[in-house]
């Protein structure tokens, strides 16, 4: 991974299911360039991964704290990413819809 790609490791708590915000994430994503995944947890949290130049990817955890319309965003988690992280992406996928997490 060059230099300036990061990795971001997302847990986005609130209303943030049912709401439409995994398809959100994956165009708002896919239209910024930015690789990863994302998914429901059984805690009602959203869990994404997103990895890119450092600037886009940045701006992208931003938007994720106000998400699609709907959604009540009251915590971004972020941890650190490794490259291992991208393993549950679908094969020749830019970024996946992941199937929800227990």
């Amino acid at each position: 991974m060059s230099d300036d790609r990061v990795i971001a490791h997302l847990i986005v708590r609130g209303r943030v299911q049912g709401v439409g915000y995994r398809a959100w994430l994956e165009r708002a994503a896919l239209t910024a360039d930015v690789e990863g995944w994302v998914r429901n947890c059984g805690d009602g949290s959203v869990e994404a991964v997103l990895v890119g130049p450092a600037e886009t990817v940045e701006a992208l955890v931003e938007r994720c704290r106000a998400g699609p319309r709907g959604a009540r965003v009251e915590a971004v988690d972020r941890r650190a990413g490794d490259p291992e992280l991208l393993q549950p992406r679908r094969p020749g996928e830019r970024f996946s819809v992941l199937r929800s997490a227990d």
